[in-house]
């Protein structure tokens, strides 16, 4: 595939207004959806070929999360794309003023291999739902996965509108070199900072949706069975492979053996006492974050876990017990099933370790105090948080989703993916009935006239 000739394409179809009327832009969104929909149980199976997704996991954390979204956005679209009346200056009487939603043009959506569907689809919703065309670039780590999402696109949108462009990190950086109106990434730091400099030199705006340590505060007032429950669900859950799973659990020192005791009853519980046999535990998404996963367990104390099988890159639910900070495991984001414990008896410990890192992507407070909870929600900067749960923020449509600082930059998720994808114009309308001199020379004797006035504005 040429991909300069793929990108002057889409620039020459965004310039014949196709993608502008509201009617287009909904019939493109309610194919896509009718697609999915038909093609469901072939997205679940590519999951599963990809890295032994079990079939609840794909549903309930791709394809269903882009179906609600896709109906958001199709009930909605009409009103979130309406010109909005503003209050006018009265500096500018007689006028009126509004503010214009507008696409910003020719895009491109890179996403990640933890996710592969859901967080490919999600961004292009918004963008398509605010009239651009996309270029999406779908991790070739999970091939399977990429090979469908081509094919859906193919089926739903002219090339010129949307398209698939598949291959390794070289055709990234070929993407990145040319001229966007706005680029959507989701992945590391790492990559998420070359991806910014690549749109810096172009002064291109992107969103950077990143990942970072999530800290979990478990604290003595904790109900420690549901918070167990609801931990080994959060962390676990697509082995681990989630950006805003608990990266480590800081637990008040007196509740340390009772909350380990049911993380390990509750590991059982779900996934029986060979998690390897179990058709509910997905496998790792691809050699090189095995092979990082299983450097962190060599220097580690294990409380449970820590079986590899490097063949089916099977890495088993693992609890560390005290890690230190210049461990491997405490050094970087983890990513994986791996969950450090340690404890606490002070909230200066907590501070400690929060503190040590980057402002995360998310945040977790298990307690039932109240204060204390309310205390560290406020206190820290995070992307988004939970209490008494995790990573079920996300799926709220209301909220907006993103980081901050090392994290991510931008939001979306719902209305806001249509308001990240689309440039808010601002236009005056002036009258002519009258025409007031005041602002204009020569501007003797009317400066004490103007600061009355703007003292009115």
């Amino acid at each position: 595939m040429n991909i300069t000739n793929v990108v002057d394409a889409q620039k020459q179809y965004f310039k014949t207004g196709a993608t502008l009327p509201i009617s287009f832009r909904l019939a493109a969104l309610k194919k896509l959806r009718k697609e999915i929909t038909d093609q469901e149980n072939a997205i679940c199976e590519a999951l599963h070929l990809d890295f032994k997704k079990p079939y609840f996991e794909a549903v309930i954390t791709e394809t269903s999360i882009i179906l609600k979204e896709l109906d958001e956005f199709i009930s909605n679209l009409k009103s979130w794309s309406k010109t909005e009346k503003v209050t006018s200056s009265l500096l500018n009487f007689p006028s009126s003023a509004y503010i214009y939603k507008e696409p910003y043009g020719n895009t491109l959506v890179i996403s990640p291999w933890n996710y592969p569907f859901q967080l490919a689809i999600a961004p292009l919703i918004g963008a398509v739902a605010a009239g651009n065309t996309v270029i999406l670039k779908p991790s070739e780590l999970t091939p399977h996965t990429a090979n469908i999402l081509s094919s859906i696109i193919a089926k739903v949108f002219d090339k010129g509108h949307v398209t698939v462009v598949q291959g390794d990190k070289n055709v990234s950086q070929e993407l990145l070199s040319k001229v966007w109106d706005y680029v959507f990434f989701t992945g590391s730091v790492r990559v998420g900072t070359i991806v910014a400099k690549a749109c810096a030199e172009h002064l291109t705006p992107v969103t950077l949706e990143l990942g970072g340590k999530n800290p979990c505060i478990v604290h003595e007032s904790a109900k420690i069975a549901t918070t167990a429950r609801r931990l080994v669900w959060g962390k676990f859950i697509n082995a681990g492979q989630t950006c805003i799973a608990p990266d480590y659990i800081l637990v008040h020192a007196s509740i340390k053996k009772a909350l380990v005791t049911a993380l390990k009853k509750e590991i059982e519980a779900f996934y029986g006492s060979n998690p390897e046999q179990s058709p509910d535990f997905a496998r790792i998404s691809h050699k090189g974050n095995f092979e990082r996963l299983s450097k962190m367990l060599k220097d580690s104390k294990l409380i449970c876990g820590g079986t590899t099988n490097e063949e089916d890159l099977y890495i088993s639910p693992t609890l560390l017990d005290e890690p230190a900070l210049n461990s491997n495991a405490m050094e970087t984001e983890i990513f994986g099933p791996i969950l450090p414990i340690i404890s606490y008896t002070t909230e200066e410990d907590i501070h400690k370790y929060v503190s040590h890192y980057h402002k995360p992507l998310s945040f977790y407070v298990f307690a039932e105090q109240k204060a204390f909870a309310d205390k560290l929600l406020k206190k820290y900067s995070f992307g988004g948080g939970v209490k008494n749960d995790s990573i079920v923020h996300f799926v709220n449509k209301n909220l907006p989703f993103g980081g901050v600082g090392q994290s991510g930059m931008g939001a979306y998720h719902g209305k806001r993916s249509f308001e990240t994808f689309s440039h808010k114009k601002s236009v005056v309308k002036r009258g002519t009935w009258i025409d007031i001199p005041l602002k204009y020379a020569p501007y003797k004797n009317k400066l004490k006239w103007i600061k009355s006035v703007l003292k009115w504005t």
